[in-house]
């Protein structure tokens, strides 16, 4: 069977690093959803506005392989322990398929690319295919009572965040609040722990450098993206 993406996301990310583990986990991210032409039909999205939420089916398109194995190592077991990679969110998957839950925060019919769908707390690098988008529906989505495994505890894990006023001034003031909650949630691997690090990650067009100790995240430096310091 042949899928076929029917647009993509636009998002902050241009790179992996620093991307939520889950979507809903920073829901002040802004994204787009953008769709090919040929689904650009008004009348395909009667009714999306009624829903809260939507399901975004993906590709994990930077995570391709020929191959797959059964197990792969969670980052958040430290990546020393395998798991079955069906009882894991690995990307590294048979068929490389991702979903997110987001909230759509607005449907635009009259731009020129539109429809396009505004949405928060989606997890995916700028430019990731889309496949399919469906409602969630809390009647039947929603299991307050479920298990969740090995996964540990998101709130547990969280950072204390020391963002510098003169630094924080750098970051657009609609970008900020999700920025510090992206970084509260330790963007780092499991494994590294080094307090004398200094970690750059890649966020709507800049560069922040950050490094941790113990439980309090402390941003460096807040600089222009590589591509934008050429031009």
């Amino acid at each position: 069977m042949e899928m076929k993406p029917i647009g993509w996301i636009r998002s902050d990310f241009e790179s992996k690093f620093g991307i939520p583990r889950q979507s809903g986990l920073v829901e002040e991210l802004q994204a787009q959803v953008i769709f090919a032409p040929e689904y650009r039909v008004r009348e395909a999205f009667r009714g999306l506005e009624g829903f809260s939420h939507l399901w975004l089916l993906w590709e994990f398109s930077e995570a391709k392989r020929e191959s797959w194995s059964p197990t792969v190592r969670p980052p958040r077991l430290g990546g020393n322990k395998r798991m079955g990679v069906f009882a894991t969110r690995s990307p590294f998957r048979p068929n490389p398929i991702g979903l997110s839950c987001v909230r759509l925060e607005r449907v635009e019919l009259d731009s020129p690319d539109g429809p396009i769908l505004h949405v928060l707390g989606a997890d995916l690098l700028n430019g990731t295919p889309i496949f399919d988008i469906k409602p969630y529906l809390p009647y039947a989505d929603c299991r307050p009572e479920a298990a969740g495994g090995f996964a540990p505890d998101y709130e547990k894990n969280r950072l204390a965040v020391e963002f510098p006023s003169e630094l924080a001034s750098k970051v657009p003031k609609e970008k900020l609040a999700a920025l510090t909650n992206l970084l509260a949630g330790d963007p780092r691997p499991s494994y590294q722990k080094d307090p004398d690090r200094v970690y750059g990650m890649g966020f709507a067009g800049m560069e922040i450098k950050f490094s941790v100790e113990e439980n309090t995240l402390r941003v460096i430096a807040v600089d222009a993206a590589a591509e934008e310091k050429k031009a």
